[in-house]
């Protein structure tokens, strides 16, 4: 028996879900991060390369996506669609992986974008027998790194991540399995990214 969701929470869920997109909680989470931990003569430099290497060509790519009736919609909800989308998403965080490294950004940036390669590599090899959740995964991702930042913007952060999760479930683009895995996952990106010392 499917359960009726009101019409007041799919709108909440619509706004929730968007505001813990993967690009606008990690841009959110970077600033954040390199606001707290950097001079603004390291962090701006930064940030401006991870938004003309990642973050608009993300953008581009999911606004360019659906536009053409390639994807459904900017989350990339159907399965299938994801394949192309991997293999496009995949290049994009190599390059600013490289970037980093090239403006000789601090390490603990170079070790958060090789974290976020190698799980979105996990994340399109599992999405040939399962949808994970990316809103899960970069939510989980996030929250567990502003922890490392500050508790007070870290149980922010868990707070929208657990209303990201939320949102994915009354708005059916996943499962609830789908949603633990991928929250499941971040969380142990970010314990690697932030919370690990090497």
């Amino acid at each position: 028996m499917t359960r009726t969701v009101s019409p007041k929470s799919v709108a909440l869920a619509r706004v929730i879900s968007w505001i813990g997109h993967p690009l606008v909680f990690v841009t959110i989470c970077v600033t954040i991060v390199l606001g707290s931990t950097t001079s603004v003569r390291t962090g701006w430099p930064v940030l401006l390369g991870l938004f003309l290497s990642v973050i608009a060509p993300t953008a581009l790519l999911l606004y360019l996506g659906v536009r053409s009736g390639r994807w459904k919609d900017a989350d990339v909800s159907v399965r299938q669609e994801r394949r192309s989308f991997y293999h496009w998403a995949i290049p994009i965080s190599a390059l600013g992986l490289l970037t980093m490294w090239w403006i000789k950004a601090p390490s603990f940036v170079l070790r958060g974008g090789l974290t976020t390669f190698g799980m979105l590599i996990l994340a399109a090899l599992i999405n040939r027998f399962f949808k994970i959740s990316l809103h899960a995964i970069f939510a989980g991702y996030c929250a567990i790194i502003l922890c490392a930042v500050g508790w007070g913007v870290g149980v922010a952060a868990v707070l929208l991540a657990l209303a990201s999760f939320w949102s994915r479930l009354v708005l059916r683009r996943h499962s609830v399995a789908e949603v633990i895995a991928g929250g499941l996952l971040g969380i142990l990106g970010g314990i690697f990214a932030a919370w690990i010392p090497f």
